[in-house]
């Protein structure tokens, strides 16, 4: 249930259907949750293919949070509250990691040295690390 449809072997998948037979309900729930990774993995997309993809990714959401099981509500208020950050991740492909990392080595150079007293050791050794 937890991989993706393309990742499984044909003896998993003969074991998932095997599983959908004893419970039905469990295979639309399978088959929703396959197309919303699937949308969900689109990246660097044209605005013609976004204007697309956005109603279908609302209507998805939309129909989590009115679902009766309470699991599938509150992943649908989880996307719709993240619905501009994951077009923007559709659209775009420009992130914050290296000021992250520059962040985090920061971090690790105070740590060891317990705290400068001096700031100005400080700052020059972020730069002799981070250069």
């Amino acid at each position: 249930m937890r991989r993706h449809e393309y990742n499984l072997t044909p003896k998993q998948k003969v074991k998932l259907k095997s599983y959908f037979d004893s419970i039905p309900p469990m295979e639309g729930i399978y088959t929703f949750k396959q197309e919303l990774s699937m949308l969900m993995l689109n990246k660097q997309i044209n605005k013609k293919k976004a204007k697309v993809l956005i109603p279908k990714f609302l209507n998805m959401v939309n129909e989590l949070k009115y679902s009766k099981l309470e699991p599938m509500v509150t992943l649908g208020n989880t996307l719709e509250s993240w619905s501009t950050e994951i077009v923007r991740m559709w659209r775009f492909t420009r992130t914050n990691s290296i000021t992250e990392w520059f962040h985090t080595k920061m971090e690790m150079i105070s740590r060891r040295a317990y705290g400068f007293r001096n700031f100005e050791n400080y700052r020059l050794r972020v730069r002799a690390l981070c250069a």
